[in-house]
């Protein structure tokens, strides 16, 4: 790897809300309007971010903290939990890299600088990254026709 960099999103940051904004809408549809405000609203008071990494100053992946991800909706009960790792997105010419692992790794070093002893996360698609990453897998859930998995990572 060249020059990786990571650097937490501003509500400022308009030009790079727009890159993870197109990002997200391109990969699960959720729409551009939806994630520019979603971003903007985000409190390190809540100890909630959003992460943009760089290679060669060109922008390649992104995720975030987050305290209200897609599942509560479904399933209120996690509500008990905060601190979700979401949204973690890595463009697709640069997939199978390891650059997924590298993001979240990052994220998960932000929420222990923060003092957090516990994150969370549901998948259908990346267990084992994350089980490679020493997350643990606390409940499995089917939903919408997919078999999630809920998993903890203790800081």
């Amino acid at each position: 790897m060249n020059d990786i960099k990571y650097q937490l999103i501003t509500p400022e940051d308009n030009e790079n809300i727009q890159f993870i904004a197109d990002w997200y809408f391109n990969e699960w549809n959720i729409p551009v309007q939806t994630t520019i405000e979603r971003i903007k609203k985000l409190s390190a008071d809540n100890y909630e971010f959003q992460v943009l990494m760089t290679l060669d100053n060109k922008p390649i992946a992104t995720g975030g903290l987050y305290n209200h991800v897609g599942l509560l909706e479904r399933e209120p009960r996690f509500k008990i939990y905060k601190n979700w790792l979401a949204l973690v997105y890595t463009k697709p010419d640069v997939r199978g890299k390891g650059l997924g692992a590298l993001i979240c790794k990052h994220i998960q070093d932000q929420a222990k600088d923060l003092g957090l002893e516990n994150i969370y996360l549901f998948t259908h698609t990346a267990e084992n990254l994350y089980k490679r990453l020493a997350w643990n897998p606390m409940e499995r859930i089917a939903l919408g026709g997919k078999d999630i998995v809920v998993m903890k990572k203790e800081l």
